[in-house]
Parts: structure tokens; C-alpha cells; sequence
């Protein structure tokens, strides 16, 4: 099989939501001993980038998104071992810590938004739910990370959000750590109130917002 016929294989099977032909496909890249760097960039990531285009569209809801998604993870979950074998590394946007905050259990749009971003070529620390505001601090400075996303679902814990951005001013790490907030209740309006420097109402603008951030 040649390349361009591959890659368009990879790319479907992430479209598709075909997660046993996506990791079939990258366990036969590995076998092949092909360049892995260039089947995550010509086969994987225009699958997912088109999965994107086509929720944004409307054509896909987000059963489909999440499916894509779950592609593109378990792919990776192949490659990136073998990646690091060879000494090789994908080219990463930034390091992302991301959570939802401490009284809010809620994490289903923080994982999609997290799963979003990594295929997108993100690097991310998955700190779940329920997360205390020290947490996120602590975890950015130990991995030098670039962004902080918060995540809320509940109005009660929206201040948290406020307070964390507070936390970073008085440690002279805003700016250097950038903070994007999320979830139901939160909006443009109550971003820019609190100073933050990305908002994303939904998986897919989460990633073209942290992308203008870079």
C-alpha cells in the first residue's frame, strides 16, 4: 500500500469513528518501520481536523466528536511509545494542565476538550475533577506548562476560576502561564471580567482559541 492511499485510510478511520482500523493502521505504520512523525501529520490529524470541521458544520453531533476523538487517542497510544523509542518527539503547540475545579465533579466536556487539544498536538496533564486550585499552580510550574484550562459546571464554582487567576498575579506567573476558562455557566463576558486570556464555549473552539494564544 503506498503512502497517499494510507494516510487517506488513516484519515477516514478517524472520520469514521473506526477506532479498531485506526489502531490497526498505526500498528501497521510501526511494523513497516515508516516515518511516524509524518503519519501522525499527513494521516491522523487531517482526520481529526475534518472531524472538527464537520461538528462545526453541524454534519457531526457529539457522539461522533467524541469518537474521533477516542480514534486519534488510541492511535497515538501506539505511536507515541514508539516515537519515544527512536528518540523522536511529535511537534508539540504547548503544555496544557487541565481540570475541573474543586467541587465540581463534572468532567465530560473537560475530558473531550482535553482529548481535543491533544490531537491537535497539544501536550496535556490531565489533573480530572475535583482539583484544588494549588494543584493546578503546583503541576504548571513542575512541567513548565503554558496554559492552565479551567473547567466549571456549576456557578458555585465559577469563582474559582477568578481566585486561581488571583493566585498567579500575587505568585508573578500570570502571563507566563496563560489561563483559559470553560463549562455551562461560563461566557465571554465573565472572561474578560476575570482577566483570563482565553475562553472556549465548546471542544473545538477550545483548540482554535488556545492556537491564537501561542
Amino acid at each position: 500500500m503506498n503512502k497517499p492511499v494510507l494516510f487517506e485510510k488513516m484519515k477516514s478511520a478517524v472520520i469514521e469513528g473506526n477506532k479498531h482500523e485506526a489502531e490497526f493502521l498505526a500498528q501497521n505504520a510501526v511494523e513497516n518501520k515508516m516515518e511516524l512523525n509524518e503519519v501522525i501529520e499527513k494521516g491522523y490529524i487531517p482526520g481529526i481536523q475534518k472531524a472538527g470541521d464537520l461538528w462545526e458544520s453541524g454534519e457531526y453531533f457529539l457522539p461522533e466528536l467524541i469518537s474521533s476523538a477516542e480514534c486519534m487517542t488510541s492511535a497515538m497510544k501506539i505511536l507515541q511509545p514508539e516515537l519515544e523509542k527512536a528518540g523522536l518527539s511529535t511537534k508539540s503547540l504547548g503544555k496544557v494542565v487541565i481540570g475541573t475545579i474543586e467541587g465540581d465533579i463534572h468532567d465530560i466536556g473537560k475530558n473531550l476538550v482535553a482529548s481535543m487539544l491533544a490531537a491537535n498536538g497539544f501536550e496535556i496533564t490531565d489533573l480530572g475533577a475535583n482539583v484544588k486550585l494549588e494543584k493546578f499552580i503546583s503541576k504548571s510550574q513542575e512541567i513548565n506548562a503554558d496554559f492552565i484550562c479551567l473547567s466549571s459546571l456549576l456557578t458555585t464554582t465559577m469563582v474559582g476560576q477568578k481566585k486561581l487567576i488571583t493566585m498567579l498575579k500575587d505568585k508573578k506567573l500570570f502571563g507566563h502561564i496563560k489561563v483559559m476558562v470553560g463549562g455551562a455557566p461560563v461566557n465571554s463576558q465573565w472572561a474578560r471580567d476575570i482577566g483570563a486570556d482565553g475562553y472556549a464555549e465548546n471542544a473545538m473552539t477550545a483548540v482554535s482559541a488556545a492556537k491564537k494564544l501561542i
